[in-house]
């Protein structure tokens, strides 16, 4: 890659990650060890021949003292950015023992994955309502060049564009929905996790980050109107119970007298089939266990 960085329409230089130009540092090594075993021998022949011996040492040491400080490690998912007086030059991301030029600068960073777990935000639903949420993320760096020098500190950079998606993603649905008909922050954790993190994604991009997970990990009524919320719901869930239960005795009810209709049980008129629905409803939605009385006269 020729180009180190474009501008975007603010202005802002946007790096690019490219690999740099590093050596490895197993042949260096050897190098280095010669240099010292020339040191020894100059040592040595001070004592016969002087010139050769000082020729040997002041080489050796010159040698040694400009390579040592070339070496540098990377360890698996590790890469070290690479500058020349402040010019960006690629990034080293090959394992194990390395050698650049010394009068280059190298800056280590991680590209492990990194787990965050935001703090409870309290944020306002699509409904208005005060709601509580806290977030985990799963994030890790996949450009050096534009999380070392695009953003002041990509760390901090996470955690407050985090914040913001939460807060973006939890106003735009609402905690909840008795009758299922919207979709909703408490009962569909997948959808609003994957909306969450493509979010996360599109304001992480310029950073050279990406997220492998995310999901809620608190997410409830703020304590105001907790109570009320919890009151609303029960009240909510007995009307549907209720609804469901007397739906249940209507169809009963009907295909009892259907049943003593077409087996000609009992003919009843108008008035004892209202009496009979409305004795039957009793027993059919009542809370209590029904006593029953027996008729020991005639049918009327």
């Amino acid at each position: 890659m020729m180009v180190e960085s474009q501008a975007d329409s603010a202005g802002l230089a946007r790096s690019r990650d490219y690999p740099a130009r590093a050596s490895s540092g197993y042949v260096m090594l050897v190098v280095t060890l010669a240099a010292i075993a020339a040191m020894a021998a100059g040592v040595t022949l001070m004592k016969s021949d002087s010139a050769v011996g000082l020729t040997l040492l002041i080489g050796g040491a010159l040698i040694f003292g400009f390579l040592v400080p070339g070496f540098y490690m990377i360890q698996p998912n590790q890469a070290a950015a690479i500058t020349l007086f402040g010019a960006y030059k690629g990034s080293d991301r090959v394992n194990g023992l390395r050698w650049l030029w010394p009068w280059m600068t190298k800056k280590k960073i991680s590209l492990r994955a990194n787990n965050m777990i935001s703090e409870r935000l309290k944020v306002n639903d699509l409904r208005g309502n005060p709601i509580e949420i806290a977030t985990q993320v799963v994030w890790r760096v996949t450009d050096t060049a534009q999380a070392l020098f695009d953003i002041d500190d990509y760390k901090s950079f996470v955690v407050v564009q985090a914040e913001a998606a939460v807060r973006t993603i939890g106003s735009r649905y609402p905690y909840d929905d008795f009758e299922h008909q919207e979709v909703t922050l408490r009962g569909n954790h997948d959808q609003i996790g994957a909306e969450l993190r493509t979010e996360l994604i599109a304001r992480l991009v310029t950073a050279g980050i990406t997220v492998d997970e995310c999901g809620f990990t608190h997410l409830a009524y703020a304590q105001e109107i907790a109570g009320a919320m919890l009151r609303r719901q029960q009240a909510e869930a007995v009307v549907a119970a209720r609804k469901t239960l007397v739906e249940g005795a209507v169809g009963m009810v009907e295909m009892a007298l259907d049943m003593l209709s077409a087996k000609n049980v009992v003919e009843l008129d108008d008035e004892r089939r209202a009496a009979m629905v409305s004795n039957l409803m009793v027993v059919l939605c009542g809370e209590r266990d029904t006593q029953p009385v027996v008729n020991a006269g005639s049918l009327y």
